[in-house]
């Protein structure tokens, strides 16, 4: 099994809802199978250099506009590196700005660097709760997790939806959509947080990322867990 570099960018100003749950999830169940794995920590002036993995992950908007406007220095190089294969997984507020912009009520707009074909606006209510997403991306069929927040995120071109909400709003609570993906880059607004509830798409990632397939772990208390998150769901 190849080494896999995982960059974590901005943990210390997006790192809410228990979004470094993801990154030690990718981690340990490629170490699990005998793999390892290098986290880099990728902060505020830093450089970045090719990884297999990137993680954003969501914060309040103070937080969020500081990052607008520092990744934009990565703008070009992480569109390359999209291109090259590598994954990407932004989680609400690093979904956003996945995506084109981010426009608030009031206050300049946010830019992002456009690695997904979407944009969001402010809306007027804020989505709280508990979802259960049907998708076709993995097997099982579905995902899990729980949503808030305020912005509404519409998707164009090529870049689809990650699944079909069966409870929950989703992207915006009107198309019945949630997250996005386009080639390797997914966006979700499933916190709290989303991988460590749905391992199967956590090895979809890591097979992505390695480039092979992964041998089967022994996940029925993981199974569990999730089964049961759905029927708190509906």
């Amino acid at each position: 099994m190849k080494d896999l570099r995982i960059a974590h960018l901005y943990p210390k100003l997006l790192n809410i809802y228990g979004d470094i749950g993801n990154i030690l999830t990718l981690k340990n169940r490629y170490e699990w199978r005998g793999g390892k794995v290098i986290i880099d920590e990728i902060n505020v002036g830093d450089t970045l250099s090719e990884h297999d993995i990137y993680f954003i992950g969501g914060g309040q908007d103070i937080q969020q506009i500081e990052v607008s406007k520092e990744i934009q220095r990565h703008k070009e190089f992480l569109t390359a590196e999209r291109d090259r294969g590598a994954v990407f997984l932004g989680i609400c507020g690093g979904y956003q700005l996945l995506g084109h912009y981010y426009q608030p009520h009031n206050g300049e707009r946010l830019e992002g660097i456009s690695l997904l074909d979407a944009y969001t606006v402010a809306g007027d209510k804020r989505f709280i709760g508990n979802v259960t997403v049907k998708t076709d991306l993995v097997s099982p069929d579905t995902l899990v997790g729980f949503e808030n927040h305020s912005g509404l995120t519409y998707l164009q071109g090529e870049t689809k939806p990650i699944g079909r909400m069966v409870t929950g709003n989703g992207n915006n609570g009107k198309d019945g959509g949630e997250g996005a993906y386009y080639k390797n880059v997914f966006g979700t607004y499933m916190h709290g947080s989303f991988l460590p509830k749905n391992t199967h798409f956590a090895d979809y990632m890591l097979e992505l990322a390695a480039g092979e397939s992964l041998q089967p772990l022994d996940d029925e208390i993981e199974k569990q867990t999730h089964d049961s998150l759905i029927m708190k769901a509906y």
